[in-house]
């Protein structure tokens, strides 16, 4: 069984809260999972970032879910990408320093997706897993000057049909020109109200038989 701990870390803002999942056995990989929107109040207990972590740690991984700048006890304020993405990274720093130089998952849902891909780009892990990620709210034509990244081909992005908040539309609009697949859960709206099962079992099926 799972063991649930809360731990802090220090980033560029200042202090970072999280919660660790532990598996029973020894880890065979760190999961850190990224959060939606904090200014739509989005933060570590958000359900489908809770699922996330629940399911990393179900396939044997040390799971991380934390709190970005200015979200519960996380010091700082909201900068819309790019000091979220420094928080990621300073959350893999703690973890590697905890746990060992593990193969490192990133995830991420909405807003957290786009932080994750982001991060990607300087950590580098051995998978990237995204659910419903903000391909279209953060481009450079808004108000954030850095727009959602590719990503490698090997990346599971799991998306609903009729996603209101990121329209699935725009999700194919940025996958197309990397040839990139996508899973759509059919009626499933941005939240996967109802589905967070089925989000768990896609993530579990994606690692069938795939070294982690």
């Amino acid at each position: 069984m799972a063991v649930l701990q809360a731990f802090s870390t220090t980033g560029t803002a200042g202090h970072l809260e999280g919660v660790v999942h532990t598996p029973s056995l020894a880890p065979r990989a760190i999961a850190l999972v990224c959060h939606p929107l904090p200014t739509m109040g989005g933060s570590m207990e958000n359900k489908v970032a809770v699922t996330l972590a629940k399911t990393f740690t179900e396939l044997g991984c040390v799971s991380l879910r934390f709190n970005f700048r200015g979200v519960g006890a996380s010091a700082g304020e909201f900068t819309g990408g790019d000091g979220e993405v420094e928080d990621a990274c300073a959350v893999t720093e703690f973890a590697r320093e905890q746990f060992g130089d593990l193969p490192l998952i990133l995830s991420g849902f909405s807003f957290g997706g786009y932080v994750a891909a982001r991060a990607a780009q300087q950590l580098h892990p051995r998978h990237l897993i995204l659910a419903a990620p903000a391909v279209g709210r953060f481009s450079p034509a808004t108000m954030f000057r850095t727009g959602m990244p590719a990503v490698a081909a090997d990346t599971l992005v799991i998306h609903g049909e009729h996603d209101d908040v990121v329209p699935l539309a725009e999700a194919l609009e940025w996958a197309r020109p990397q040839h990139l697949p996508i899973v759509v859960l059919p009626q499933a709206e941005h939240y996967f109200h109802g589905r967070l099962t089925q989000l768990r079992d896609i993530v579990k099926k994606h690692f069938n038989g795939v070294e982690l």
